[in-house]
């Protein structure tokens, strides 16, 4: 199970973090895209050491050696402007020194142009956004992805995802979810997680 964190600070996120980690997390994006590099080295000193290889860090890539994180993650403007820029060159450079990487898109069409220098991809929104208002795919991507022709990149739906669409979206051909909205706006975030998490592990 994948979850991203909440770009706006919540309270206990800290706590929240680890104890989603007791209770099985695999991966935690941190995406904090208005943090200030000292922001997110205070941020990411606060979490146990040893969960380290189970960040993704989104942003301020420089900071990942130092905190022995070895996953990082290219929004669809980052990939595309690198790619203008350098080609694909620094992507191949990250994974020589053994980083794990993941990025973002928002149609099938770009996720067929990936190679597998990304591990998995997130292609949002599938649904209507909990966490940002009015924000929708204009687009049915269950309908989009049967045009899917990349299967060395894993996709992982994101956007609306919870626990009463996890088994739709899955069976529509997705490989995985990303949680966001379903653990940050609710006052149960843990009985969330859990919940989704009993529905990806049952499929």
């Amino acid at each position: 199970m994948i979850v991203i964190t909440n770009p706006i600070q919540p309270v206990n996120e800290i706590d929240t973090i680890h104890s989603l980690f007791e209770n099985g997390l695999e991966l935690l994006h941190i995406r904090k895209p208005d943090f200030s590099a000292a922001e997110m080295r205070s941020f990411l000193s606060e979490i146990k050491s040893d969960l380290r290889t189970q960040l993704v860090l989104h942003s301020h890539h420089h900071l990942a050696s130092a905190f022995g994180i070895n996953r990082i993650h290219f929004s669809e403007s980052e990939r595309k402007k690198t790619v203008m820029l350098f080609g694909k060159s620094p992507f191949e450079t990250y994974k020589t020194k053994g980083f794990h990487l993941s990025t973002s898109v928002h149609n099938v069409e770009d996720f067929n142009a990936l190679n597998n220098t990304f591990e998995y991809a997130f292609l949002s929104p599938v649904f209507p956004s909990i966490s940002k208002e009015n924000y929708s795919s204009k687009i049915d991507l269950f309908e989009a992805i049967k045009n899917r022709t990349n299967f060395d990149t894993k996709l992982i739906a994101l956007g609306g995802i919870e626990s009463i669409n996890i088994e739709q979206t899955l069976e529509n051909g997705f490989d995985n979810v990303a949680l966001l909205g379903t653990i940050w706006t609710t006052n149960q975030p843990i009985e969330s997680f859990k919940l989704c998490q009993k529905i990806v592990h049952s499929f």
